[in-house]
């Protein structure tokens, strides 16, 4: 899979001595036309693909599915593909390691537009996180006005504005043919 970005926290300088904990976690891109499934997180006030992290031995397909019906109800999972590796180098705050580098492993798909019953964890929940469909160019516009303006914007939102780009550059491309 082509690896799209290698992203580093402004506090991860270097990689020099530093104990390493990978993540592996996958992100869901489900589209039709210009309008993308992404979750509205309240608390960041920002727009995110769906996904989160592999369990342990988890296959990549097999978690990158779980996660988007956890997250949004999706049904008819369906022609998944390979999009690209986002990976990020940041800061890890608990004991044992120094930095925290996760592998998000991007996959396109089809899904029904109607959606199930989400089953979200207990944080998601809390921190306001609903699934919905969004014009792509509308979501990029939020979360760039949240980069700017917010104080409350997760460390996330770096990753999803980029790959939300890609995805609005691919969907112009394709315009142009």
């Amino acid at each position: 899979m082509q690896n799209l970005k290698i992203h580093y926290h402004p506090e991860v300088e270097n990689l020099d001595n530093k104990s390493i904990f990978t993540r592996l976690a996958t992100r869901s891109i489900a589209m039709q036309e210009s309008n993308i499934l992404l979750l509205y997180t309240e608390r960041y006030q920002d727009y995110s693909l769906p996904g989160g992290g592999l369990d342990l031995g988890e296959d990549i397909i097999e978690g990158m599915k779980r996660e988007l019906i956890e997250e949004t109800g999706a049904q008819d999972i369906r022609n998944i593909k390979p999009f690209g590796i986002y990976e990020e180098y940041r800061p890890w705050y608990k004991p044992d390691f120094d930095v925290q580098h996760m592998i998000s492993y991007c996959y396109t798909c089809e899904i029904n537009t109607a959606l199930g019953t989400s089953n979200m964890e207990q944080y998601e929940i809390k921190n306001g996180m609903k699934a919905k469909w969004v014009n792509i160019y509308e979501a990029i516009d939020h979360n760039k006005k949240t980069m700017l303006n917010s104080d409350k914007k997760g460390m996330s939102i770096e990753r999803e504005t980029f790959l939300l780009e890609l995805l609005a550059e691919s969907i112009a491309r394709k315009l142009e043919v």
